[in-house]
């Protein structure tokens, strides 16, 4: 069973983090969260997201449905 890795980068100065599932080919998409964005490959499929303004969260759950 190949092993399966997932990537985190964190900026702190520019309060950034990125997950990576799949070190695939694939862009970067908005999502109903102004500070989500979904990666996606050229069919849809799900390889990471990307949250902005990190230090903003709280407690709070952020709450982003990706499909």
């Amino acid at each position: 069973m190949a092993e399966k890795r997932v990537k985190i980068w964190f900026d702190p100065e520019g309060d950034y983090l990125e997950v990576i599932f799949e070190n695939r080919e694939g862009y970067f998409r908005q999502t109903a969260n102004d500070q989500v964005m979904e990666k996606v490959d050229q069919e849809g499929n799900i390889l990471g997201f990307s949250l902005l303004r990190v230090s903003s969260l709280t407690s709070k759950p952020l709450d982003v449905t990706l499909p």
